[in-house]
């Protein structure tokens, strides 16, 4: 046997109770709650949402808010109840519909919304638009550690101003405002927030600034989106913020962008938010055209990290490069940008252009934002940097539980939907071996989703249409268990002839790999091809592995 090749392992840190790995699952248990949150019911399907019109004034010394919003809705099957959700400690002082109180029975975090009488019910034929307007205060959830939990976010700046926003992807929206909190429905037509703040303190919001007026020391500020947003992307960011304004000659036209950073902070934000254009032109290039036009581009700075706020990217990356100054890959080639400006930009097309129905299909968000940061290397310094980045991100993969989490409960899965989902689409394009169709897939997939809700069954199958390989099995394996594909192989005495298969997969799995001009089909059978001496630099541990996410093992064939 000559063990000079296939040596080692691509994801040794992937590698933990293999032995195991079909029963890491959660162990929570879920509520009527949950369900209420992750599931739709017919008290949300008969209706579709159309706008949310938030109006909210915080209350910095006491950490609480008073707000009204108004949800405009379509009716899909006539509307007599309507679940809305407002998560507590959040009150609801009343709720009108056309013009008349409505009542409205609180189950946590859900209000059962009694719209009608029976007397009056033709009036309420699916096609019509309606509204109702919630009115609601209180003292919200905090977030503690934002973004990573969520909630309102009272902060003060290194000045000692308040500084304020909101964090809630996962949590949901209907932390602070009510809304239906599902991502399967967005608001067709837009949204507009509405803060009413200090005159001494500056609020932004998603989209474009529509009124700023100020009157008694307070100040109104307006801003609205015309494309549809997921809800929790509708964001509020308060503070002493100055800005300066620039322009992109995108593939659309002219792309407006737009600053925002505290006063004193100005002047190194100006040198790093240089790296915003650099970004999307290695974007729109590899997935189409920012998808937002309509609506702009914003970079905020927050008091959290960062989070992918549709049209107003939230940043607090400190005006570093790296994640914090840290390169996650170990490469060296993640110190030479600026993460947080890459990565939650690159939510724009997946995340926000592209948005999952259930939050149990996250992978469609991370995995391919978490791709993006290897799109954007390869776009400036080529394949081979992509390559190193990509698989040096690896050791960041915990594989504890599937990628995908529980449907209907508003549960994630696991957090290797970021790393691990990045290195199965890097694998994807390195099975397709041909750019120009892995591109073109990409694009397609924000052309032909363009500003819709998916589910993982329907990009799985686009992306094995557009690939022309049916990549079920390569899905189930890496989505849907723990294990790591393993590939055994033999070679003969004298190393011309290769015996090869899959084990550790389930079974049928049976991905393909290019390799050079070498295509190997291996199964869970022991099959085997004649190498050419030329050929065996394709066969290296390395090659291999700079390509796709697995082990390799020298095996003998029985």
């Amino acid at each position: 046997m000559n063990a000079k090749l296939f040596i080692g392992s691509a994801c040794l840190t992937l590698l933990c109770n293999l032995g195991s790995a079909q029963l890491l699952q959660t162990n929570k248990s879920f509520t009527r709650q949950d369900t209420l949150r992750g599931s739709l019911n017919a008290e949300r399907n008969s209706w579709d949402v159309q706008q949310y019109h938030v109006q909210v004034k915080p209350d910095f010394a006491s950490k609480t808010i008073a707000g009204v919003t108004r949800i405009v809705y379509k009716a899909i099957s006539p509307v007599y109840t309507m679940q809305v959700d407002l998560q507590q400690p959040l009150i609801i002082d009343s709720i009108l519909h056309r013009n008349k109180t409505v009542s409205f029975v609180r189950e946590g975090n859900v209000a059962h919304v009694k719209l009608i009488d029976s007397a009056i019910r033709i009036k309420f034929k699916p096609g019509v638009t309606d509204s109702i307007t919630v009115y609601y205060h209180g003292k919200p959830r905090e977030a503690v550690r934002p973004p990573w939990d969520g909630g309102w976010i009272w902060r003060k700046d290194d000045q000692g101003r308040p500084w304020m926003s909101v964090a809630c992807q996962g949590l949901g929206a209907s932390v602070w405002y009510p809304c239906k909190d599902h991502q399967s429905d967005e608001p067709d037509q837009g949204a507009s927030l509405t803060m009413n703040v200090p005159d001494t303190l500056v609020a932004v919001g998603n989209g474009r600034l529509a009124s700023n007026t100020s009157a008694n020391g307070l100040a109104t500020y307006t801003w609205k989106v015309k494309n549809p947003i997921n809800s929790y992307n509708i964001i509020p960011y308060i503070g002493k913020y100055v800005s300066w304004k620039d322009t992109l000659n995108g593939e659309n036209g002219k792309l407006d962008l737009q600053y925002w950073v505290l006063d004193y902070e100005k002047a190194k934000a100006e040198k790093q938010f240089t790296q915003v254009k650099p970004m999307l032109r290695a974007f729109e290039y590899w997935m189409g055209p920012y998808p937002f036009y309509a609506d702009g581009y914003q970079l905020v700075q927050s008091p959290h990290l960062g989070m992918e706020h549709q049209s107003a990217i939230a940043y607090g990356n400190r005006f570093m490069n790296g994640y914090l100054g840290r390169d996650l890959s170990g490469t060296g080639w993640g110190s030479k940008w600026d993460f947080i400006i890459v990565h939650e930009s690159g939510h724009e097309w997946f995340a926000n252009n592209i948005t999952t129905k259930d939050i149990a299909d996250m992978w469609v968000h991370e995995g391919f934002t978490n791709y993006s940061e290897t799109l954007f290397i390869d776009y400036y310094h080529g394949t081979e940097a992509g390559n190193d980045y990509n698989k040096g991100i690896r050791k960041n993969i915990a594989n504890d539980k599937n990628i995908i989490g529980i449907y209907g409960v508003n549960e994630e899965g696991s957090g290797d939907m970021y790393y691990k989902a990045s290195n199965m689409i890097h694998s994807i394009r390195h099975i397709m071996h041909d750019d120009n169709r892995f591109r073109n897939m990409i694009r397609g997939l924000n052309k032909d989703f363009y500003h819709s809700t998916v589910t993982t069954e329907q990009v799985e199958q686009y992306i094995s249409k557009a690939a022309g390989i049916n990549l079920s099995k390569v899905f189930d394996q890496y989505l849907r268990t723990t294990q790591i594909p393993v590939l055994e192989y033999e070679w003969n005495a004298d190393s011309t002839r290769l015996a090869y298969r899959w084990s550790n997969c389930i079974a049928g799995f049976d991905m393909p790999l290019s390799l050079g001009n070498i295509k190997l089909q291996p199964n869970t059978l022991w099959q085997s091809i004649v190498v050419d001496a030329d050929k065996r630099p394709w066969l290296q541990k390395d090659y291999i592995e700079r390509m796709y996410c697995i082990k390799t093992a020298s095996a003998t064939k029985p």
